[in-house]
């Protein structure tokens, strides 16, 4: 597939890793949304929430506790965090491969 995020899990595309297991892999998000932004995506292409079948359930335990380990490494475990996953085009999704936004590092407020 020609999906970026398949390109930075094969290593065609640079990306700054922070965590990889098995299923999962997390690198810097490239907009500023907040001081800490990473991503952290299924290696498995799962187009968004929407498609997520009941066979995906531990690669998405897999995500969560990867974002746990992410959360911890980037230092925004205690303080606090958002998780932030955009499904569709009224959502604003960008890349049609799964992906949860973490971002963090300051007192986060709520804008639409």
């Amino acid at each position: 597939m020609s999906c970026i995020f398949f390109r930075i899990i094969a290593r065609e595309e640079p990306a700054e890793i922070i965590y990889e297991d098995d299923d999962v892999i997390s690198f810097y998000g490239l907009h500023d949304m907040a001081p800490v932004h990473a991503l952290v995506i299924p290696k498995k292409h799962i187009e968004n929430i929407m498609d997520i079948e009941d066979h995906d359930e531990s690669i998405i335990f897999k995500c969560h506790i990867g974002i746990k380990n992410v959360a911890r490494k980037l230092g925004v475990d205690q303080a606090g965090f958002r998780i932030i996953t955009n499904t569709g085009k009224h959502g604003q999704q960008e890349i049609y491969h799964l992906h949860y936004h973490l971002i963090g590092g300051r007192e986060l407020t709520w804008q639409m």
